[in-house]
């Protein structure tokens, strides 16, 4: 069954809040890029708290619309990809968050804010 990305999305980005991630960023890449539609990025305190949030996400989205994405550097916990196909998380500890600026790569992308959710 296929979802909405902009459900996966919302899923992705109250569990980012509720689980305290900071600096979260939603950039819309549909009209720069096939690989995805949206790239949330979101930054946690440590590699353990990058972690728990991962861990949380995937959870809840896979409760939520039974989707399980492909996932990348969850054992280290200083970045973390979630592939969700047109949509794709990116959460960070701080140092690699400013080393990748991602925000700037993609800097042709647009930023969504919540309410445009």
């Amino acid at each position: 069954m296929a979802f909405n990305p902009q459900a996966l999305l919302e899923i992705a980005r109250r569990v980012a809040g509720d689980k305290k991630a900071y600096d979260i960023t939603i950039l819309d890449i549909r009209k720069i890029s096939i690989i995805a539609d949206y790239f949330l990025i979101c930054t946690g305190r440590s590699p353990i708290h990058v972690q728990g949030i991962a861990r949380e996400i995937i959870e809840e989205i896979a409760r939520e619309t039974a989707v399980h994405p492909r996932v990348e550097g969850l054992r280290e916990g200083r970045w973390v990809l979630l592939d969700y196909g047109d949509l794709v998380v990116h959460i960070f500890v701080e140092e690699e968050r400013q080393f990748y600026n991602l925000e700037r790569l993609w800097g042709g992308a647009g930023e969504l804010n919540f309410a445009q959710l």
